[in-house]
């Protein structure tokens, strides 16, 4: 596969000559100065492939071409938000730039309670802890029936933290769960946003009512409205699982299984609507089978996210090593190997180690942890390419 890194732009503190040094050959990335629901420039775009060229690497993904909300929940401007996305992946074909990891998760991006969780060797990483997410759900955001969503295993738990909850540990819970995971990415409330809490109660509303069925239906409309340009251009749109893969805050959630992605491959047969098969997100959720899964849908997989998670008896996830956790990596390897071996591959979610944490990186986005985890990745690869090739000989 491809050895790709998702990169933020110019300003990330992690530049272009750093990846070339360690063998990155594809940058993953976004034009993250254009707001939601705007065409994306060909001027634009030219200018940053050509920057990412100028060392040596191609612009391989689009991480991400956002979908906005009102394509989402079907607002009144869902038509004008679809005609600009189409316009942005034209001119992203012109480019030849031409795939996009996309998501079609409501309001959240995705969704971690601790951001630095120790572990035993002293690293850190990303963790979802079922009980604490509950309290910000129930006590912080005080969202209407959310008491409801739980077991009563959790709202004990829940009632235990009222106990010890100081002001300061609900502010970095809102920190953790609805801005520091969300605003480097697009997202819609940021670090610079006074109230994200009213905020987040803002965007919440704005799917009130909808269910999976409905927001389903939304996801088939926006796929059949953009795949005539995507065959025009060549573009491949690859959906990335919800993280985590289960509802949450009384969202739908729409790719979180087999039965999910079996659903929109199948709305919209297209091949140019296919899956970002995120093996971390998948692991995520216990019912999945993420081997299996990845044998089904490797010849739809567009785009990988090599990580891996652990998930606890209480429900609760911790983002793994990458030669641990539910999905096997290494069998993962092998399999997309055998179907397209110039599949785009990034590393995602390394720990904190070795000073990470100080130097300001995006939550999840390390470069120590990442760099030892595409290590790690680069030699799963390495072997399976070595039992492939002596595979082909003996035959």
């Amino acid at each position: 596969m491809e050895k790709t890194w998702r990169w933020f732009g110019r300003n990330d503190k992690i530049t272009l000559a750093m990846l070339k040094q360690i063998g990155v050959e594809g940058i993953v990335t976004a034009l993250h100065d254009v707001p939601n629901g705007e065409v994306w420039p060909r001027e634009k775009i030219r200018d940053l492939r050509e920057y990412i060229e100028s060392y040596g690497m191609r612009w391989s993904v689009v991480e991400s071409l956002p979908v906005s909300e009102g394509i989402k929940y079907a607002g009144a401007d869902r038509d004008r938000l679809i005609e600009n996305y189409k316009e942005s992946l034209k001119n992203l074909g012109l480019e030849g730039v031409h795939t996009v990891c996309y998501n079609f998760m409501p309001v959240l991006d995705w969704a971690r309670t601790d951001l630095a969780h120790p572990n035993p060797d002293g690293t850190s990483n990303l963790y979802f802890s079922r009980a604490q997410f509950a309290y910000f759900d129930c006590c912080i955001l005080k969202r209407e029936g959310a008491d409801k969503d739980y077991s009563p295993e959790v709202m004990a738990e829940v009632e235990k933290l009222k106990l010890t909850m100081t002001p300061e540990d609900n502010h970095k819970l809102v920190e953790n769960i609805i801005v520091k995971t969300q605003g480097f990415v697009n997202g819609n409330i940021t670090e610079d946003d006074e109230h994200p809490v009213e905020l987040f109660r803002r965007l919440l509303d704005l799917y009130k009512g909808i269910t999976k069925d409905q927001l389903r239906e939304n996801m088939r409309y926006f796929l059949a409205a953009i795949m005539p340009v995507c065959n025009e251009y060549g573009m491949y749109m690859c959906v990335h699982p919800d993280d985590p893969p289960f509802p949450i805050l009384g969202l739908p959630r729409i790719v979180t299984c087999d039965d999910d992605i079996e659903w929109f491959l199948k709305a919209v047969d297209d091949p140019h609507n296919g899956l970002t098969f995120c093996a971390g997100s998948l692991s995520a959720g216990a019912h999945n089978d993420v081997t299996a899964l990845a044998r089904k849908y490797a010849d739809r997989t567009w785009f990988v996210h090599m990580r891996s998670c652990r998930v606890l008896p209480n429900g609760d996830f911790t983002e793994a090593s990458h030669l641990g956790g539910r999905a096997d990596l290494v069998e993962l390897a092998r399999i997309f190997e055998k179907v397209n071996p110039k599949l785009p591959m990034r590393v995602d979610h390394g720990p904190n180690m070795l000073g990470d944490e100080d130097r300001g990186y995006n939550a999840g986005y390390t470069f120590l942890g990442r760099m030892f985890a595409m290590g790690q990745v680069q030699g799963i690869l390495a072997t399976v390419d070595r039992e492939l090739e002596e595979l082909k000989i003996k035959n």
